[in-house]
């Protein structure tokens, strides 16, 4: 298992749980992580990072594990989630990170690259793309678009049923979430009524996928015993407070070197396709590519090939780079 050394700070009005590991005056490249996953789902690109000189910082977003879940919708909008990372940047005095992100790490991280153009040197956002600030709430267009059939972002939306349906049997959910698949659709898009649960049109897999080892899923599990799935189901209830809180992002570009990954069988790619191509736009560096026979966990089904990506980009835009 990965061995790293674990430090909780007191940041933005709740303790952030970051375990750290590579040499101590390693150039920082920071790994957030989406949802329902863990800093642990970095655990491949954090062995190659360190081994190659890096100082790797992946933190427990907040409302998952050993980090605060504060109980408030309001208390996860993205500008907030943006200040758990710079407030924990200040504390280690950095001046200069590498930004990573993975689905709504890969949110937080387009932002902050945005908020902090001088401190984000270089951003990567796996899964999931960015395409500017919308001219509406993201949640309007999905509701009329799915005014009448079931997107799990909707489900999502009234706190208390999403939250007991996943925390029934965690380790079923998760299991389900990595590799099951649904009687119909891809996944995120599915065919059923509106007033649907989520996973119920799901088989239980049984097994673990092969990406992800027992040591590795019993993380997984860890990371939502405490503190279950309302912290983490609060990120998708704030689509009208972060456009709120955006304005003054709106019509900027993301300047900095970018890379985006993402597998093609990922069901994002689907859902997210104009984001996709409307990206080069509004992130003019931008480094697209799309690994084969791989799903939405890409870090964790391809790391060689993550790793080797993301390798490369750092020595071409980031290791040279002085503060």
């Amino acid at each position: 298992m990965l061995q790293t050394e674990q430090r909780i700070l007191d940041v933005n009005d709740i303790q952030l749980s970051v375990h750290i590991t590579g040499p101590e005056h390693g150039q920082p490249v920071w790994l957030l992580h989406g949802f329902p996953e863990c800093w642990y789902s970095w655990r491949h690109q954090m062995r190659a990072l360190a081994d190659a000189g890096y100082r790797v910082f992946a933190p427990e977003m907040r409302g998952y594990g050993r980090s605060s879940a504060p109980a408030a919708i309001e208390a996860y909008d993205i500008i907030t989630l943006c200040g758990d990372i710079q407030a924990a940047m200040d504390h280690f005095g950095q001046t200069r990170v590498a930004m990573f992100g993975h689905d709504w790490g890969a949110v937080v991280a387009w932002h902050l690259a945005l908020l902090e153009p001088q401190r984000v040197a270089v951003v990567s956002g796996m899964s999931v793309p960015f395409a500017g600030r919308p001219s509406k709430p993201a949640i309007e267009g999905m509701r009329e678009r799915f005014k009448d059939k079931f997107l799990y972002i909707l489900y999502f939306q009234e706190p208390g049923p999403a939250e007991a349906e996943l925390e029934a049997d965690i380790e079923r959910t998760l299991r389900i979430l990595m590799h099951g698949r649904p009687s119909a659709g891809n996944g995120l898009i599915q065919d059923k009524p509106a007033d649907s649960r989520w996973l119920d049109d799901y088989q239980d897999p049984q097994n673990l996928p092969a990406w992800c080892p027992q040591e590795a899923f019993d993380v997984y599990v860890e990371t939502f015993i405490d503190n279950g799935f309302h912290g983490p189901l609060n990120w998708y209830r704030n689509f009208e407070r972060n456009f709120e809180r955006t304005a003054e992002l709106a019509g900027r570009q993301v300047e900095q070197p970018a890379l985006f990954i993402i597998g093609d069988r990922d069901p994002v790619a689907t859902l997210e396709a104009y984001a996709i191509g409307k990206m080069p736009s509004v992130v003019p560096r931008v480094e697209q590519h799309v690994i084969e026979r791989c799903g939405h966990w890409v870090q964790s089904e391809k790391p060689e090939q993550v790793n080797a990506l993301v390798l490369d980009f750092l020595e071409r835009h980031y290791r040279q780079q002085q503060p």
